[in-house]
């Protein structure tokens, strides 16, 4: 066992970005991890990760063997789980990244339930609109809106979201109600900017079988989706935002859809994962809650 430590201290330096926060995981000091780091790299020949003084990030030869270091110490762990008759337990600290408002309106319910049926378990949830990085992070899971990029990730699609364009009443009663998309152009427009670029995110429509993207002149720009509603609950214009942001404002009357018969086609919203394989209880959990989620809709 002793030739494991060093692939434990890898991969937990791996999964946390730094030497100090492994050594706090694995009750040792940061110079012990580092120098048991550095012995693998010097038996591997091999450099695993690049240095600063703050933190430490992992080169490709590092991804590589993180990713199947991964594997093996997952085997081994669910080796000693068999042996101690622990398998079942569902325990430890889930780590999740969501985006802001999915993650309060939707996830956190979920979430919730999960803690009061395990009560071992721990909830690590950070919730952001740019990106995470799995592997970098140590994360367990994250939740994402709209089609995948990184090939390197396991997902599981399990929701949707539909783009609803709204206005509140007064405005429209003020400006008129658009008809057709190409009439938006002489409307007031409340435009998200999207975190991970600093550019505005185009409106999305649909006309028959034809995709239609638009960048409006902003007249009002938000970085956040709550804050667009509100802006638009206020008459500041048209606002096209994911439907469980706009759900209770169409319920109250605070906000009107318009354009209803061109709204995009929903947008897939997806577990993604490291890896699929041996995954630990509290992961096997959360993904069984989440595909709830579409058999609820789905019924």
């Amino acid at each position: 066992m002793q030739g494991l430590q060093p692939l434990i201290a890898f991969a937990q330096t791996a999964r946390r970005g730094s030497f100090a926060a492994a050594a706090r995981d694995l009750r040792g000091t940061p110079s012990t991890i580092a120098k048991s780091v550095a012995r693998l790299e010097s038996s591997l020949g091999v450099r695993l990760f690049h240095r600063t003084t703050r933190q430490v990030s992992m080169t490709p030869d590092g991804e590589r063997l993180f990713r199947r270091c991964e594997r093996v110490l997952a085997e081994l762990e669910d080796l000693r789980a068999d042996a101690a008759g622990t398998r079942q337990t569902v325990a430890g600290t889930l780590r999740i990244d969501a985006p802001i408002t999915y993650g309060r309106k939707v996830l956190m319910p979920v979430l919730s339930e999960l803690l009061r049926e395990h009560p071992e378990l721990r909830l690590d949830l950070r919730l952001q609109d740019g990106y995470a990085d799995l592997i970098r992070d140590g994360l367990d899971a994250a939740i994402r809106v709209g089609d995948l990029q990184d090939s390197r990730l396991v997902a599981r699609r399990f929701d949707a979201q539909r783009l609803v364009l709204v206005a509140s009443p007064a405005y429209l009663a003020a400006r008129g109600r658009p008809e057709r998309v190409e009439q938006l152009a002489g409307h007031a427009a409340i435009v998200f900017r999207l975190p991970s670029t600093g550019r505005q995110r185009p409106w999305q429509f649909r006309s028959g079988r034809q995709a239609i993207s638009l960048l409006p002149e902003p007249t009002v720009e938000v970085n956040d989706g709550e804050g667009i509603a509100a802006a638009a609950a206020q008459g500041l214009g048209l606002a096209q935002l994911p439907d469980n942001i706009v759900a209770e404002g169409l319920a109250s009357g605070a906000l009107v859809e318009v354009l209803a018969s061109c709204r995009p086609a929903a947008m897939p919203i997806s577990v993604v994962m490291p890896t699929a394989r041996l995954q630990p209880p509290r992961v096997r959990v959360l993904l069984e809650a989440l595909m709830a989620i579409k058999s609820g809709k789905a019924a």
